[in-house]
């Protein structure tokens, strides 16, 4: 059989695990520059891809158009029409696997998501660091023909800042910073009384920018805003596109293990993360970033780390693990990296 000349990835969930293909896509395109790629995504992930070649996305309304069974029915029938002749599958859910059959496409290679091998993590059988996510993602194009190289990444030069973004946060000779102080769960977050501290700290030699979504999020950061000068509150004030654009100027972005942490890296971006009940060792640190810069809490304290993957389940007097970090840890990792 020959190769594929026209790719479907499926990765339709969290805008981190999207974000995580990135790096990887960008690759593929790189080493394989005449294989087209279509995406099969949400709308809103769509600017993650703005700068790959070859790579276009299909928006997946799964919670209208596309819900369900007769929804699923329906982007089949769209998505036959873009005539490709592979699939990546790199999500592997129900979703998935009802409608990869559906698309009646030869030849299709799905995510190994070492389900095993986490498990085993979790419970403390072994203490190693497992397949990166990134490279779960190549070998699904190693299974398709295409073996990817990830050694040697490439990223798109920072994006120009139009006059609105330019108006909020102004023009500085100082470094900047990005700050996502929250996470998808309590157990990954940093105490925000220390996190105050270290905005406050680097804010005296940096310019320091405030990312994240939610009412009760954007009240944190607007009062972090006014704690001093320097510090910027970047939330519902731009579109997501700018705030790529954004991010891509960072010097450096200070992150839990949540979805900014991989929207700066596949950005070429320093990524300085800082860990809770979850830990890297289970692949989602964010893509070629040293390991020294990923700060873990505690295991002499907090034995049972990581407790789960994804930071959602944990024992109660673990819920602050991540506090075991220093402030003086963070904010000299980040002005080590700063240079």
């Amino acid at each position: 059989m020959s190769k594929p000349k026209h790719i479907l990835v499926i990765r339709l969930s969290a805008m981190g695990d999207v974000a995580m293909t990135v790096p990887v896509l960008r690759a593929f395109t790189q080493q394989y520059p005449s294989v087209k790629i279509t995406v099969l995504t949400r709308a809103f992930f769509a600017p993650l891809f703005r700068d790959l070649k070859n790579v276009t996305v299909f928006p997946a309304d799964v919670k209208n158009k596309h819900k369900g069974l007769v929804g699923l029915y329906k982007l089949s029938r769209e998505l036959k029409k873009e005539n490709c002749d592979a699939i990546a599958d790199l999500h592997k859910v129900l979703r998935t696997k009802v409608l990869k059959p559906l698309l009646g496409v030869p030849k299709v290679a799905t995510v190994d998501k070492g389900r095993k091998a986490k498990k085993a993590l979790t419970q403390g059988k072994i203490f190693e660091p497992l397949k990166t996510t990134h490279q779960r993602y190549a070998d699904v194009f190693e299974t398709l023909g295409f073996p990817l190289d990830l050694s040697k990444p490439n990223y798109p030069i920072p994006e120009a800042l139009n006059p609105n973004v330019s108006r909020i946060i102004g023009s500085t000779n100082k470094k900047r910073i990005g700050i996502a102080p929250f996470a998808a769960h309590e157990g990954k977050k940093y105490p925000l009384e220390l996190m105050e501290q270290v905005i406050k700290e680097l804010s005296k030699d940096y310019q320091v920018l405030l990312f994240g979504g939610g009412k009760k999020e954007v009240q944190v950061m607007n009062y972090l805003e006014s704690e001093a000068d320097g510090i910027i509150n970047m939330a519902g004030k731009l579109s997501f596109n700018e705030e790529l654009d954004v991010i891509s100027n960072l010097d450096v972005m200070l992150s839990m293990d949540s979805g900014n942490a991989h929207l700066a890296a596949m950005l070429g971006v320093n990524v300085v993360t800082i860990w809770g009940v979850t830990h890297p060792f289970a692949g989602f640190a964010p893509f070629n970033q040293p390991a020294d810069y990923a700060l873990v809490a505690d295991r002499k304290l907090y034995p049972k780390i990581p407790t789960s993957i994804y930071g959602n389940k944990y024992p109660d007097d673990y819920k602050d693990a991540a506090g075991s970090v220093p402030v003086e840890r963070v904010v000299e990792k980040i002005k080590a990296v700063l240079g």
